[in-house]
């Protein structure tokens, strides 16, 4: 799946009407089979992008096309059947907290069923192996059986991120999937991510406030600065100056600012930490 965004403007969901866009004048294309980090400081429009490239948001001005077609001009219907096609992970996944984990998972896979397999699944779940194999790629499988409320918030942020992996959604927004762990279960959930994305050719999109994990694990790096793109380049090419301009005033939202590319820790480099606020 191809998209285009054209000239877009958009409003977040929670701004005061008046309020300036929070994503201005944004023009991209991305390519089915990509894999993008949207990096930049708070409140610069990361999640409102996200949420205009998963059609949960309208834009206000300019347009967003899938394979050449506005999802906004087609009619409801098609526009529902496009959002069943699509994945998106908020940084707080809304699980129910009485509803057992494999329900938790597989509810990635309501778009895909009918109402009568969906209530079925409630009472026993349709497909206990695909939610087991997706919560071991983020060292869950454990957890299969036990409640949402019994979870630490790094693990719920797991369970949100094991939905993507059931899915199969040919495009994958996540919205800062390592806000709740630590360096090393963020080096692995990045993997699993990328991989499964790969794996069946699926596009993927994340917000990301670990700069330093954005450059390691992604290829294209978009920097978005005031709700404008700020620059749109290979990791490789972003350079500390990029990052500096980029987080000018929000220089403490940066890991190591002043520190070159090839300076930054590769996942083997990374010491683990001394305890462990999540599992």
């Amino acid at each position: 799946m191809k998209l285009r965004l054209q000239n877009v403007a958009a409003r977040h969901l929670s701004a005061q009407r008046g309020k300036p866009e929070t994503v201005r004048d944004l023009s991209l294309s991305i390519e089915a089979g990509e894999q993008i980090a949207i990096i930049g400081p708070s409140g610069a429009g990361k999640t409102t992008l996200l949420h205009v490239l998963a059609c949960a948001l309208k834009p206000s001005e300019g347009q967003i096309l899938f394979d050449e077609h506005d999802p906004w001009q087609d009619g409801r219907r098609a526009l529902q059947t496009l959002r069943a096609s699509l994945f998106l992970a908020p940084q707080l996944p809304p699980l129910p907290p009485r509803q057992r984990v494999v329900t938790a998972v597989l509810a990635g896979r309501l778009p895909h069923q009918s109402l009568w397999t969906s209530l079925r699944s409630l009472v026993y779940p349709s497909d206990i192996p695909r939610a087991e194999a997706a919560l071991a790629g983020f060292d869950l499988a454990e957890k299969l059986f036990d409640r949402v409320d019994r979870l630490s918030g790094g693990e719920r942020q797991r369970v949100g991120l094991a939905r993507a992996l059931v899915a199969d959604a040919s495009l994958m927004l996540i919205d800062e999937p390592l806000s709740a762990l630590d360096p090393m279960r963020s080096q692995s959930a990045l993997r699993t991510l990328t991989q499964a994305a790969r794996e069946r050719n699926a596009t993927l999109v994340t917000t990301l406030h670990h700069v330093e994990m954005a450059l390691e694990h992604f290829p294209r790096i978009l920097g978005i600065r005031d709700g404008l793109l700020a620059f749109d380049l290979p990791a490789k090419q972003v350079s500390s100056a990029h990052l500096q301009a980029l987080y000018a005033e929000h220089l403490h939202e940066l890991s190591n600012p002043l520190a070159t590319q090839s300076e930054w820790p590769t996942s083997a480099q990374v010491a683990p930490p001394v305890v462990m606020h999540c599992r």
